[in-house]
Formats: structure tokens, C-alpha cells, sequence
């Protein structure tokens, strides 16, 4: 499948939107995220409208909320806005306590739709790689780069997993799960 125009525009939006921004602790363009998600969706089967998604999966949160999905409908249509609403774990600044956002997160995944799933599991793979590689690199100076701290993280990446397993079987679910359990074990339920 041909991507159209319209995924050059998302990639040069997205690139524009983040800009400034680079992945936590590392000092890598936060644009090489967006691309790994993106790339993840395509890879799988997704559709153009999810692939466009991927890129765009973090301007809500990151960048301007409800006003900047509001452009994300505009320029690249219903479809793309709503999958972006169902990677969105907050809506506002500052955005509330981690554990309890996490939490609702963890709660309405199971009520997404498949193309929402997709966009989502791609983004939480190529997290979950980026902390193992930091881990291995830098060891748990590495947790404190986290709201979550390292329990907290761990809890986190592991119930996430969980949910994928049960609402979206299959390789990428197995990739995520092989991922998180390569993360240090250790007590992984108190909150942060």
C-alpha cells in the first residue's frame, strides 16, 4: 500500500509540533520516536490513517491538548483525531498525579477499538525498548528519569502488557511482553 501525501504532511507536522523536544534523558530527537511508532504500525498492516496516528499519537499530550487534536481533526480527519484521543492519557497542564492517570489509562484500554490498540502497543513497544537499552547502558540511574520511579515504571509497563496479551494477542503483544520481562524484577506493585 502507497502512502499518500497526506502522511508527508502528518511526518513535516509532526516533525514542526515536536520539534524542541527530545526522549527523556537521552538527548535523542523526540521526532525519531514518532518515526519508530510509525514505522511499528506499518510494519504490522496498519493503515495509513493509523500510520499517521503514530506519528501524531503525543501532540495532544505534548503539545497543546484539545486544541491541537482539534487541528490533528482538521488537517488529517476524524479518524486520525480519535485514535491520537485514545493514546492520550491526559488533557491537561500540569497533568494530574501519575499513579491515578495511569491507572485510567490502564482501565479504558480494553474499551478501545483495534485501530486505537494498535497505535497504542506500537508506541508502548518501542518505550519499553528504549528504557531496557537505557537500563543496560546506564543501570538505575535510569529510574530516576520517570514520574514513576523504577517500581512504579515496572508496574506500569508490566500491567500495560497484561492488557495487551488479553485485548490484542499476537506477535506485538509477545514482543512487548519478552521486552518487559527483561526489565530488573523486584517488588513492582507500590505506588510511586
Amino acid at each position: 500500500m502507497p502512502l499518500s501525501k497526506l502522511y508527508d504532511e502528518a511526518l513535516v507536522y509532526a516533525s514542526d509540533l515536536h520539534r524542541t523536544q527530545v526522549r527523556k534523558g537521552s538527548g535523542t530527537p523526540y521526532i525519531a520516536h514518532l518515526l519508530s511508532v510509525s514505522s511499528r504500525v506499518l510494519s504490522a498492516g496498519g493503515s495509513e490513517v493509523q500510520a499517521i496516528a503514530g506519528l501524531l499519537h503525543d501532540a495532544a499530550e505534548d503539545q497543546g491538548g484539545q486544541a491541537t487534536l482539534d487541528d490533528v481533526r482538521k488537517r488529517f480527519g476524524s479518524d486520525v483525531a480519535q485514535i491520537v484521543a485514545d493514546c492520550t492519557d491526559s488533557w491537561v497542564e500540569p497533568k494530574p498525579a501519575w499513579r491515578p492517570r495511569k491507572e485510567a489509562y490502564l482501565s479504558l484500554l480494553p474499551k478501545k477499538p483495534t485501530s486505537s490498540l494498535l497505535v497504542s502497543l506500537a508506541d508502548k513497544i518501542d518505550n519499553a525498548e528504549a528504557i531496557l537499552n537505557d537500563y543496560r547502558n546506564i543501570g538505575d540511574d535510569l529510574w530516576g528519569r520517570f514520574t514513576g520511579g523504577r517500581e512504579g515504571t515496572i508496574w506500569y509497563y508490566r500491567e500495560i502488557s497484561s492488557i495487551f496479551n488479553t485485548v490484542f494477542p499476537g506477535a506485538l503483544a509477545r514482543q512487548l511482553a519478552m521486552t518487559v520481562s527483561c526489565f530488573p524484577s523486584g517488588q513492582t506493585d507500590a505506588s510511586p
